[in-house]
């Protein structure tokens, strides 16, 4: 279909306007519910790989890629149109992936089998550089933006990893608490925040030196997991999967500045450009849910598949 429709939101909820389609990886079904956002419905479920986790947009953002781990490739994805563009494979159980900020190199991280693969990226194809033996699980990946450290967290040996990118070697490893998943770093390079899913809280980490110094445990919520940039340069969220919650960290503070409720086991998500709606996968509950940023509530829930991951859409706030 033609994504040209503007939807406003329901009636007292905020005013927000998206005009391209929503992404919602179903990691159990092996496919993507496409959410038209004039109706708050889905169009359509597109199969992909099997168990897909997460997404990322392309440097030029033609294309949006979603890592199908256990089908060991990558599908492309018109973000604009959610049109099929093409199939990678042999790309060795990519559970989360991410582009370097200078667009130089893409990296995967295989959850199952304890490596982060570094691939050298012309702006089309993917030649693979590096297979970095890592800790036990490696889960989620962050790059600095000089493009000179990959940090990786290590879901079952409870470590966070830093890799060098010229030498694509690990150039340190730091215990942390139970079940790290995914990892935020500041603007600056200097601050580090990893959210600890086996325990409540958010671990910061000052690794502005050669080795991390952990600076303090931020308190968010039990099964504290995902991050996502709030879009104005200040704050984070974090989703607490098993509190049922998403807190509001504000990074100059380091402090919890805001609660939000999230049925249904929150995971990732994506914040409109404007900043007045969140949109969380509910893990356990197969839906896409919808929160008021203002009015602290939800405001919706879109029915997807099963085990509802990743989210995206090209309406998003700044990341």
């Amino acid at each position: 279909m033609a994504w040209m429709l503007a939807g406003s939101f329901a009636a007292g909820a905020a005013e927000t306007k998206l005009t391209h389609p929503i992404f919602v990886l179903n990691s159990l079904d092996a496919d993507v519910s496409i959410v038209d956002p004039a109706t708050w419905t889905v169009t359509e479920r597109i199969p992909t790989g099997k168990e897909p986790h997460h997404l990322y947009l392309t440097p030029d953002e033609k294309s949006l890629i979603v890592a199908n781990s256990v089908a060991d490739s990558l599908t492309f994805l018109d973000p604009r149109t959610a049109q099929v563009q093409r199939t990678v494979r042999g790309i060795s159980d990519p559970y989360q992936l991410r582009f370097s900020p200078d667009m130089k190199w893409f990296v995967t991280a295989a959850n199952r089998l304890n490596h982060v693969d570094i691939y050298r990226w012309d702006g089309q194809n993917l030649t693979l550089a590096k297979r970095v033996s890592t800790g036990k699980t490696p889960s989620h990946l962050w790059i600095d933006s000089k493009s000179t450290t990959i940090y990786s967290s290590m879901q079952d040996s409870d470590e966070l990893i830093a890799i060098d990118l010229a030498t694509q070697t690990v150039k340190w490893r730091t215990p942390t608490g139970a079940m790290p998943a995914d990892v935020f770093v500041t603007a600056d390079d200097k601050t580090l925040l990893l959210g600890l899913t086996g325990s409540d809280g958010v671990e910061v980490y000052d690794v502005s030196g050669k080795l991390p110094v952990r600076t303090r445990v931020l308190p968010t919520g039990k099964g504290a997991h995902a991050f996502r940039a709030v879009g104005d340069g200040r704050h984070v969220f974090i989703s607490n999967r098993v509190a049922n919650t998403i807190s509001k960290i504000d990074l100059q503070t380091l402090s919890v500045v805001a609660n939000y409720p999230a049925p249904g086991g929150p995971d990732c998500m994506d914040v409109s450009a404007d900043g007045k709606l969140l949109m969380v996968t509910s893990r356990w509950a197969k839906k896409l849910t919808v929160i008021d940023t203002e009015a602290k509530k939800v405001v919706r829930q879109v029915n997807v598949g099963r085990s509802p991951h990743g989210v995206w859409t090209l309406d998003h706030a700044p990341r």
